[in-house]
């Protein structure tokens, strides 16, 4: 399979790429999310990608442009609404976080009948003061409302598939960020009177983190294409993967590049945290690492 992106695909990554460095530089990125930024989003068709005809390899291609940007935001969940929208998975005897409840307008609940869909001011809690990422205020609620159903159990799994995919390109962009800020960095900084990318050990952590992005951009790719086409590939298969990968690759990066920049890699200035928290957050959307690795683990036939 050719995962190389063909000339209308080069121009979408270039477009959504140049926007996000024209009006999302990481002083607003900072800032946190907010209305304005789903309605630029919005305008830019981020959200409308499926309904104005593009392909989910389409879209993943986006998805992965707004991981490499780290733009805050309930951007996958609102992927083909038309408000600022976020999702809960409740588990029992679990803590129910939700995401950005100040900025959005729609609360999808995931169960196993199906998703409904919960206004979220009828929501009763008190945002966290130190979330894990501080672009992603997190509250706790104790109880939800029934809401009104939008979607049966067939119709939530296809959306929570869908959701697992994009969640997974925001992944894979936030690795080949963080490939493209450690090499820079270690190009630039000097010591004992040359570059530290010289030295082999941090040759070696760089090329790490590259090989980790570009297993998970193919890997992300390759679901998409399934996704789209079903009769290429298992499906079931391909979307646990690329979350997998694209979850490991993130993270991984993450704690590479945090190396890479040394002491600065934890100082508030430097954009690297972010990018780390960001991954570690996004690995609890629509399944974590783990619970990807151990649904493929339950479908392997038992040995002989």
């Amino acid at each position: 399979m050719n995962f190389d992106l063909s000339d209308d695909q080069i121009a979408l990554r270039d477009g959504i790429r140049s926007l996000l460095e024209g009006r999302f530089p990481m002083e607003r990125v900072r800032a946190g999310f907010d209305r304005a930024m789903f309605d630029e989003l919005a305008e830019a068709g981020v959200f409308s990608l499926r309904a104005d005809g593009f392909s989910w390899a389409d879209a993943v291609i986006v998805y992965e442009e707004l991981g490499r940007g780290c733009v805050p935001g309930p951007l996958v969940d609102s992927f083909g609404a038309s408000v600022p929208t976020g999702v809960v998975e409740p588990r029992p005897g679990h803590t129910i976080w939700v995401e950005h409840l100040a900025a959005i307008d729609r609360l999808l609940v995931f169960s196993p009948d199906g998703v409904a869909a919960v206004d979220p001011r009828l929501l009763d809690g008190e945002e966290a003061a130190w979330p894990l990422d501080p672009l992603t205020p997190v509250t706790p609620v104790a109880a939800l409302p029934d809401g009104e159903r939008v979607g049966d159990t067939q119709q939530a799994y296809r959306w929570w598939s869908e959701g697992a995919l994009l969640t997974a390109a925001q992944q894979a962009g936030l690795a080949a960020a963080l490939v493209d800020l450690s090499v820079a960095y270690a190009r630039d900084r000097e010591q004992f009177g040359r570059p530290i990318g010289a030295f082999q050990a941090v040759k070696h952590m760089c090329a790490e983190m590259a090989v980790k992005a570009e297993v998970a951009r193919a890997a992300v790719q390759a679901a998409a294409c399934v996704l789209d086409d079903p009769e290429t590939g298992d499906l079931w298969r391909a979307l646990h993967g690329a979350k997998i990968l694209a979850g490991e690759a993130a993270i991984a990066c993450g704690r590479l590049a945090t190396q890479v920049h040394g002491g600065m890699g934890f100082t508030w200035e430097v954009d690297v945290h972010l990018y780390l928290k960001r991954a570690w957050v996004l690995d609890t959307r629509f399944g974590s690492i783990d619970a990807h690795a151990d649904a493929i683990a339950a479908a392997l036939p038992a040995p002989v």
